[in-house]
């Protein structure tokens, strides 16, 4: 196999973002580490209604600003198709297509599928939070090198929660991991991650968010001054702190998408070969 086709689906409106280059940073990273050329074409569907085909073999749909709550926009329904497209592709094809869904597009894809509820939270969720694996993303091959809880990068004014589990499992769907353990707080705590099927993996947080890129990005006066005119001085010193350990987001960042783009390039391996 000499090259692999991957779509990127720019879900970020033309919103400045880091999204974009850790994602090809990690992208540039695979290819390298996989031996096998990274062909890559971006397709930005919100401010410019443009979408793939399926002939690409990897598919990486990003985080994105505002609402995933229906919008009314030309591109919505193009993207809802697109979703059903590849996931009707790989219920009848042993070429299947791989999938990995971001922060926006995990909400999109979850309120399109009737997983369970999307709504707005209480309050912002912000800053480098602990998230704990449920026993099937303990066993899942994207999560289990990481250790209960791992540490991401959360920054949304939106949740999954309120689960369908007769859609779940119609869908085959299971529930990885779920945010912070919060007794004092009596709300349900919403979901982070979902392996939706063997070839799709979704999770509500940045997998690609890397510690010194963010790191560097915290920093700069501007994004300090933002961060603490609106969340305090011991916000910003508690994320600077966890950013800067090694253990942290350029832990995660080392595993979830690195080991998605290696599973994704074996099994096309395999399938050329056969």
């Amino acid at each position: 196999m000499d090259s692999v086709r991957i779509a990127i689906l720019d879900m970020y409106n033309n919103a400045p973002n880091e999204g974009l280059r850790c994602i090809r940073q990690l992208l540039g990273r695979g290819a390298a580490e996989n031996d096998v050329s990274f062909h890559v074409d971006t397709f930005n569907v919100r401010a410019e209604n443009a979408l793939p085909d399926l002939d690409y073999d990897i598919y990486i749909s990003t985080g994105g600003p505002g609402s995933p709550l229906a919008s009314g926009e030309a591109w919505e329904p193009r993207y809802f198709a697109f979703i059903d497209s590849l996931l009707a592709h790989n219920r009848g094809h042993e070429h299947k297509k791989h999938l990995l869904l971001i922060c926006h597009s995990f909400q999109l894809v979850s309120r399109h599928l009737g997983i369970g509820e999307v709504s707005r939270r209480k309050s912002t969720s912000f800053g480098v939070l602990p998230v704990h694996l449920t026993p099937a993303g303990q066993a899942d091959p994207l999560l289990h090198a990481l250790p209960d809880p791992f540490y991401i990068v959360d920054s949304r004014d939106y949740q999954l929660t309120l689960l369908d589990p007769a859609r779940l499992a119609a869908l085959g769907a299971e529930v990885l991991c779920l945010e912070k353990e919060r007794p004092h707080v009596l709300l349900e705590r919403a979901v982070m991650a979902i392996r939706f099927t063997p070839e799709v993996f979704g999770t509500q947080f940045h997998p690609e968010a890397d510690g010194d890129g963010m790191l560097r990005y915290m920093r700069t006066d501007e994004r300090k001054q933002q961060v603490v005119t609106t969340y305090g001085e011991a916000k910003y010193d508690e994320m600077v702190e966890l950013l800067a350990d090694p253990s942290t987001i350029e832990r995660t960042e080392s595993v979830i998408v690195p080991t998605f783009l290696r599973r994704a390039v074996a099994r096309l391996g395999q399938l050329a070969a056969a």
